[in-house]
């Protein structure tokens, strides 16, 4: 689906402006990614999309990375009505109350010593696998979490991209 264009990529190409800053709020917290995404439509392919938020994620500043870490939830604890995060997150869905709590703990000491949530493409994961990648990386120097970060977070917005465009398709078929 990657290599050519499809219709969900056309809607999305054609949506007004607000309606599709919306949708990559909704992909990306950062308001900068999705003026940069905005900025470069129309997108003969979806690669193309996809290309485009790669750059965007490489370009955050600092506190635009901030910004689009802050509007994700920890591990453990999605977000309340949002299919999107409890989506991500599944493999905590069956974790036993010992790993949700070991998580909690863990995502609290990641958070004072980082001073933002922990943030891992979670999608196919499990939450040992949550859980020991945390335990990983707490002990890695700012900087070098802080590009973990950024990768994580391109990994996160191309799913949310893809998806984005798949659900326009859908949408279109209604």
């Amino acid at each position: 689906m990657t290599s050519s264009s499809t219709p969900g990529l056309a809607r999305f190409n054609v949506l007004a402006d607000d309606e599709a800053t919306t949708a990559l709020h909704e992909v990306c917290a950062s308001a900068a990614w999705g003026r940069a995404i905005l900025s470069r439509r129309p997108y003969a392919t979806v690669e193309a999309l996809l290309s485009a938020g790669d750059a965007a994620t490489a370009a955050l500043t600092r506190d635009e990375l901030a910004d689009a870490m802050a509007g994700h939830p920890p591990i453990g604890r999605p977000k309340p009505g949002d299919p999107a995060s409890s989506r991500e997150q599944r493999g905590m869905a069956d974790a036993t109350e010992e790993l949700r709590a070991e998580m909690l703990e863990l995502n609290l000491a990641y958070q004072e010593r980082f001073g933002h949530v922990f943030l891992i493409c979670a999608t196919g994961a499990t939450g040992e696998q949550m859980r020991d990648a945390v335990k990983s990386r707490i002990g890695n120097p700012p900087e070098r979490e802080r590009e973990i970060v950024r990768a994580e977070l391109g990994r996160i917005n191309r799913i949310r991209l893809t998806r984005l465009v798949a659900d326009a398709a859908e949408a279109e078929g209604e």
